[in-house]
């Protein structure tokens, strides 16, 4: 049955009666159309009831306003918010089939989202969180399981790798979500959607994502070699620009911080339920275009090799390469990720 469309009272008396409308695709978590107003489309936008809906509605509300702060826009503009029933309506942009070296202005567009946070902002979305002792001890139990040694310093390293990255500095505006399929390319270049998960923190945890794989998408993807450094170029430029400094935090770091987190095999739905590394050594599961094992596997391979030559990542340089070994061995038709972004 198709939901009548959320636009009230509050919204007719500001913005105007919308005329046709069409329902767009949307995650489970959301309701989406868009409508025409005036004859200009707009998007509107509805999160439904859930636990956590309040939540999410209030992260989208005040990421988009923080972020309209860039010029050029790098977000839709926010037209109007129906608080009540978590209603959001947004400017509506044609969407074009991103360019074979799409991540390069991708990445110089989140470098441009990243600058828009403050520290007066403080408070104004949740801080980022890295991972936790349950996710170290996690990983160690998924190396014991695959027969791989662990260090007797392992522990305690990635305990303080853990530290470090909780507190690394910074106040950037984070998207939380950071997918193919959250940026729009459109002809006045790349924009940012769907905030819900936003945070504050230290952005090279999002410039990671480029090089660990896009932990929390479906559409996990590794860009050649010059590519990635292009785009991590792009990043460091559009941000010193933006700021006037260097980016803060350790891209090594962030990297291994993904690859602890078991949750970042898995679709949001299926996320905090369950320990999914210690279901590695027994099933493997598709979610998008990649299944967990090949996400695992292109982690570990990123992480060894940049740990090369840390001494205080020493165990887990050596623990990644092993693992990573040992599941090629066991596991030979695994494929690499794919390079390019469906």
């Amino acid at each position: 049955m198709m939901s009548p469309l959320p636009f009230g009272d509050r919204l007719r008396k500001e913005l105007g009666t919308p005329g046709s409308h069409r329902v767009l695709e949307s995650s489970p978590r959301s309701r989406v159309w868009r409508v025409e107003l005036d004859g200009v489309p707009v998007v509107v936008k509805q999160l439904v009831e859930a636990p956590d809906a309040a939540r999410r509605y209030a992260n989208e509300v005040a990421a988009l306003r923080l972020a309209s702060r860039a010029e050029p826009a790098i977000v839709p503009g926010l037209l109007g918010t129906d608080d009540a029933e978590r209603v959001l309506v947004l400017e509506h942009l044609a969407h074009r089939r991103p360019s074979r070296d799409w991540i390069v202005d991708y990445a110089a567009a989140l470098a441009r989202l990243h600058a828009t946070g403050t520290p007066e902002d403080a408070g104004l979305l949740p801080a980022w969180s890295g991972p936790t002792p349950d996710d170290i001890d996690s990983f160690l139990h998924l190396a014991e399981a695959l027969e791989v040694s662990v260090p007797s310093c392992a522990p305690a390293e990635l305990e303080a790798l853990a530290d470090r990255i909780d507190r690394a500095p910074g106040h950037a505006l984070l998207h939380g979500d950071p997918c193919p399929g959250n940026d729009l390319h459109t002809a006045q270049g790349v924009r940012f959607i769907d905030f819900e998960q936003a945070a504050l923190g230290s952005g090279i945890m999002e410039l990671a994502y480029l090089r660990i794989g896009f932990p929390t998408c479906w559409c996990s993807t590794a860009p050649d070699a010059p590519l990635m450094d292009r785009a991590e170029t792009a990043y460091r430029t559009a941000w010193a620009a933006a700021t006037g400094t260097e980016p803060d935090g350790d891209l090594t770091d962030a990297c291994a911080g993904w690859l602890l987190r078991g949750d970042a095999l898995v679709q949001r739905a299926h996320r905090d339920t369950v320990d999914h590394l210690a279901r590695i050594p027994d099933r493997d599961w598709e979610w998008g275009t990649a299944t967990a094992r090949q996400r695992l596997v292109h982690r570990l391979g990123v992480v060894a090799q940049r740990t090369t030559g840390r001494e205080d990542l020493s165990a887990l340089h050596r623990l990644s390469a092993d693992l990573r070994h040992r599941m090629l061995t066991r596991w030979p038709t695994l494929r690499p990720l794919p390079s390019r972004r469906p």
